[in-house]
């Protein structure tokens, strides 16, 4: 076990070492960030000023070291559009990313785990008919297009909830969030249903599929034929069998929770970090999108190894494996 962990904790690391120079790599064809931060009175010795105090004079390898040195400490640099430290924004706007994250990320996988199970069991049914019918809008419409049919029927047409922002909101410490008033929780409704729509119906189906394959397996046919309930049968014995392959693409999945959040805070303006991504590209604010990809990076690779040493944990066949080897 512990070889296993150490083994995926290093080839972690190389893939964020390998993401940093990708991602550093391709901003220095994204424009020139002097062009938005000189105006247009300014002079070539004011241009090569500003190179020289932004450090954009000095090569690519030696910005690029100097960037995981202070990322290794949680030194992202200076915002080069609002003169801050880059890491005090973060943390001003990961609390909104992370709690729509996180309610998104509850509702696909309990929604969608419940609905998978439902409709395996009751395949013949009505009921599952519809909902396999409906869920092909999850899986089939874009997120953006998801987010304003939402917002016209909930907020134009129905004028029940707000179409953009986060509400209002309350400091605990340095955490700010909307759970805890009624405007937050009203604003948060259809920003985490276009987010977690599409994960849910993922799940579902993938849920879904494996729960047929396991209840057409030899054993099931046997727990049947000693007498055993159909309640003990679903979901001692063939849920707990369909999860393990649910896991790895249910991790992936979450992952996918912060990515995709940049596309809905654009359209519900939500003002987390991958509304704050947008603008650093609009303004060429390097540190910014370097140190968001980055966070995106590690939020990925330590999902995947916590799949990873869950999947070890519960699928015995692993630690036999790994023994032999």
């Amino acid at each position: 076990m512990f070889a296993f962990i150490v083994r995926r904790m290093f080839q972690s690391i190389i893939v964020l070492l390998v993401v940093g120079l990708v991602a550093f790599s391709m901003f220095r064809f994204v424009g020139d960030p002097i062009d938005n931060m000189l105006g247009q009175e300014r002079t070539q010795a004011d241009i090569d000023r500003l190179r020289t105090e932004l450090g954009l004079d000095q090569p690519f390898v030696v910005q690029y070291a100097k960037f995981l040195q202070g990322a290794v400490q949680g030194n992202f640099g200076v915002s080069y559009r609002q003169g801050r430290p880059v890491s005090t924004i973060l943390l001003e706007r990961a609390p909104a990313t992370l709690e729509l994250a996180f309610v998104s990320g509850f509702l696909a996988i309990t929604m969608g785990i419940a609905l998978g199970v439902f409709t395996a069991i009751r395949r013949q049914g009505i009921a599952a008919n519809v909902i396999m019918t409906v869920s092909l809008i999850g899986v089939s419409l874009p997120t953006f297009l998801i987010g304003i049919l939402l917002i016209y029927i909930f907020s134009v047409e129905l004028d029940l909830l707000p179409s953009f922002g986060r509400g209002e909101t309350v400091m605990i410490g340095h955490w700010s969030t909307g759970f805890l008033t009624a405007s937050g929780l009203k604003a948060l409704i259809l920003p985490a249903i276009t987010l977690g729509l599409y994960q849910m119906t993922l799940i579902m189906r993938l849920v879904r599929s494996e729960m047929l394959e396991v209840l057409r397996a030899d054993y099931v046919r046997f727990a049947r034929a000693r007498g055993l309930s159909d309640r003990v049968i679903n979901f001692r014995h063939a849920l707990k069998n369909t999860l393990v392959p649910v896991i790895t693409i249910t991790g992936l999945q979450l992952g996918s929770i912060i990515a995709f959040a940049i596309i809905t805070e654009t359209v519900f303006q939500w003002p987390g970090v991958g509304l704050l991504f947008i603008n650093a590209i609009q303004f060429v604010d390097i540190p910014v999108m370097a140190a968001y990809l980055m966070l995106i990076s590690v939020m990925f690779v330590t999902i995947n190894l916590i799949v990873d040493l869950l999947y070890y944990a519960i699928d015995p066949r692993l630690r036999v494996d790994a023994r032999a080897t």
